[in-house]
């Protein structure tokens, strides 16, 4: 069903399918589904399946930049209106030393984080640089969603607006 498809791709599949499925257990309403996923070299980083897996994700992406992608996707169910998109931050991480990495690990965080950190945690201090909305990279790019929501007919205002 996914083979093949390129990451960007892949993850807006997964936001309209979450999207999708809550939409079909209401009777009205605006849904909103999201998807993240960390990019490095065309590979695809999800969530590591534990703490060695993190940190071989960790050394992986040490002193590279990596893309970090979120699909949001919303669902008008009343009209059956569909609305997605797609948010690209570029995150360059710093040169981590094993070290550094095994204290990371060691706190938890980067165990349900794609990619294998936070950049809203203790995973900060592993960051060198981002290019690009970092509300994206926390896991749900507000500006994105705010013109999506627009396409179905919802106008949500800025504190101050």
């Amino acid at each position: 069903m996914t083979e093949g498809l390129s990451p960007r791709r892949l993850v807006s599949r997964c936001a309209l399918s979450k999207a999708r499925s809550a939409a079909e257990r209401r009777t009205c309403g605006i849904v909103i589904g999201a998807d993240t996923i960390v990019v490095d070299r065309g590979r695809i980083l999800g969530k590591p399946d534990g703490a060695e897996d993190a940190a071989r994700m960790l050394r992986g992406i040490s002193g590279r930049t990596v893309k970090v992608l979120t699909a949001v996707a919303v669902v008008d169910i009343a009209s059956g209106a569909v609305a997605r998109g797609v948010e690209t931050t570029f995150v360059t991480m710093r040169r981590l030393s094993r070290d550094e990495i095994r204290r990371y690990v060691r706190t938890g965080e980067p165990l349900d984080k794609a990619g294998a950190f936070g950049i809203q945690g203790k995973g900060a201090a592993l960051v060198e640089k981002i290019r690009g909305d970092y509300e994206n990279v926390v896991g749900l790019p507000l500006a994105l969603l705010r013109r999506l929501l627009r396409r179905v007919g919802v106008f949500v205002r800025r504190e101050g607006e």
